[in-house]
């Protein structure tokens, strides 16, 4: 199978081109409607008003309510995945990189991101739906492939120890998903300073960074 960078602009046809626009346009609008009015407040109608289109061009593309969920959380992803690829490029220590990963997912301002409220309607629709289930552990499944890439180069360049990667990358994974829930629900005890020193410090500790 030809990946994109194989993918030659001679061989995208003008109509496909169109339609891979289209269909973009609707993930952008989809990604800010839910993160404004949430999942069960969000219609197929809504997300077609907002690009000019027909509820069933949108039905079309996504089939579901609950796929245009998922991959309106994959589209906004992707400028997250990018940031990171170029920061691990930029970054050759272990430790910076944990920062980092830290600093992305616990950003200090009050503003909650709009990729959050997304996950939040995800876990709660994945739930109760078989689908919408198998979506979101593809979609964590991504972003504890990333945290174990970057723990076996640290171990690989002989930056730590041997540790049970995979272990690591469950726990810590976790730990993150549940502080990003307390700031964005504004506990009062978990601000985005102490969001940082927890899981920069479990870190260092399972992994034995310096």
């Amino acid at each position: 199978m030809a990946t994109v960078k194989q993918q030659t602009k001679q061989q995208v046809k003008p109509g496909e081109a169109v339609a891979d626009v289209r269909r973009d346009q609707m993930l952008v609008a989809a990604a800010h409607l839910i993160a404004e009015r949430g999942f069960s407040d969000t219609r197929i109608a809504d997300v077609a008003d907002r690009v000019g289109a027909s509820p069933a061009l949108v039905i079309y593309y996504f089939r579901t309510k609950d796929s245009l969920l998922t991959e309106a959380l994959r589209w906004s992803e992707r400028s997250f995945y990018s940031g990171v690829e170029e920061m691990l490029q930029e970054t050759p220590s272990l430790r910076k990189r944990i920062e980092n990963l830290v600093d992305a997912c616990l950003p200090a301002s009050k503003d909650v991101p709009d990729d959050w409220g997304l996950w939040f309607d995800l876990w709660a629709q994945a739930f109760r739906h078989p689908e919408v289930k198998k979506d979101r552990a593809a979609l964590d499944q991504e972003w504890r492939d990333l945290i174990t890439r970057v723990v076996q180069a640290g171990v690989d360049a002989r930056e730590i120890e041997e540790v049970d990667v995979a272990d690591f990358t469950i726990m810590w994974t976790a730990l993150l998903d549940g502080l990003v829930i307390q700031l964005a629900l504004e506990d009062p005890l978990v601000d985005a300073a102490t969001g940082k020193r927890i899981a920069l410090g479990v870190a260092v500790k399972e992994l034995g960074l310096r």
